[in-house]
């Protein structure tokens, strides 16, 4: 009973049907048969002991082609013309000796030339219950790798996005999240008010990141505002060596983006850019649109290649390395980071080509700023 539990019930609806379909053929034929050609009672033995026998058969065939299904093509179609040729002389015996035992007409000779009829077209119901229940196999098999593919790309999204949430939130560098304290607490002392507002600005940054993977898509005008907040701490720090400026094209601000897209790029310019020149700079971020093609870019005028450490594509965190992978999950390869480094700062920016129904709903709606 346990091995019973464990077949799906997609296999014993099959083979239910099967055997429906099939005992009401067999019941059919052999009460016309018992009416018409032959009223003996035995006819309608022999047809419900042939159906046993089928219904039987049907689960050696199921489970035969189960076998040879962990076989290359060949081998599954050489192992059922032997599983077919095998099907139906049994069968045929079968039938041959329920319609002659009574008789006592069993020889040889009549059961061979009894085999060569069922060889004829009119008589291919052997071939057809081995063929049938084959195919009824093979078509199930086929729905159940749909649906297995199926289940491993929705699984494989879930852990997609549960590693997307997990780089999202550990993307807020933890030296950043140290020195905003350091501030906090010497703003404490100096400027309550100051103090206030940075914890108002800290809380209004996490709350973006943890809350930035409820949906798959935000606005820019979330991430700009996101991305002022982040600079506005950071000059708490370094003060007058550190200034934002911002140049976005106003049909670009409803657009839909990936939540904390840009947050890295801005980082890795005052981390790599602005923090070692002693002079500070100006870090630039610019959005804008040329047809359905958006242009981003977020550039400093740092230390650039004259830095100790030169950020790159490839060697500049996870930060950096995360948001090009996301933006050519998104939007296609084509839409990934290119990073310029050259002794007036660093460049890097990206391309996304936003859907013509998208881009009109975008300039047909009004913007709130």
């Amino acid at each position: 009973m346990k091995t019973i539990e464990t077949i799906p019930k997609i296999w014993k609806r099959a083979y239910l049907l099967i055997c429906i379909w099939y005992a009401i053929n067999f019941a059919v034929s052999s009460i016309f048969e018992w009416k018409f050609v032959n009223p003996q009672i035995y006819v309608l033995w022999n047809g419900l002991f042939l159906f046993l026998a089928l219904a039987t058969f049907i689960i050696l065939i199921f489970f035969w082609s189960h076998v040879l299904s962990l076989f290359k093509p060949f081998f599954q179609i050489s192992g059922h013309v032997l599983g077919l040729v095998t099907f139906f002389f049994v069968m045929g015996t079968l039938s041959y000796y329920f319609n002659n035992h009574t008789k006592g007409t069993i020889y040889f000779d009549r059961w061979e030339g009894y085999m060569l009829e069922l060889l004829s077209w009119d008589a291919l119901r052997f071939h057809d219950q081995y063929i049938i229940t084959v195919g009824v196999y093979y078509v199930i098999r086929y729905f159940q790798g749909l649906q297995s593919r199926d289940k491993e790309k929705s699984e494989l999204a879930l852990k997609n996005k549960e590693m997307q949430i997990s780089l999202l939130k550990s993307q807020i560098n933890p030296h950043f999240l140290f020195n905003t304290l350091n501030s906090i607490s010497t703003l404490v002392h100096t400027s309550k008010d100051q103090a206030r507002k940075l914890i108002t600005q800290l809380s209004d940054i996490f709350r973006y990141a943890l809350d930035s993977h409820g949906g798959e898509m935000v606005k820019l005008v979330q991430e700009i505002t996101f991305i002022e907040n982040y600079i506005r701490i950071q000059q708490v720090r370094f003060g007058d060596r550190l200034k934002f400026e911002k140049d976005i094209d106003p049909t670009c601000f409803l657009l839909d983006i990936p939540p904390m897209i840009l947050q890295p790029l801005v980082e890795n310019a005052v981390k790599y850019g602005i923090a070692p020149k002693e002079e500070g700079g100006t870090i630039s971020v610019t959005v804008r649109r040329s047809g359905n093609i958006v242009f981003f870019e977020v550039k400093d005028d740092g230390l650039g290649s004259n830095a100790k450490k030169v950020m790159d594509g490839s060697s500049s965190g996870v930060g950096m390395s995360n948001t090009d992978l996301r933006l050519k999950s998104y939007f296609g390869p084509q839409s990934g980071l290119r990073v310029r480094a050259s002794d007036r700062g660093y460049s890097v920016n990206f391309f996304i080509e936003e859907k013509e129904s998208v881009r009109k709903e975008i300039l047909n709606e009004p913007i709130a700023v």
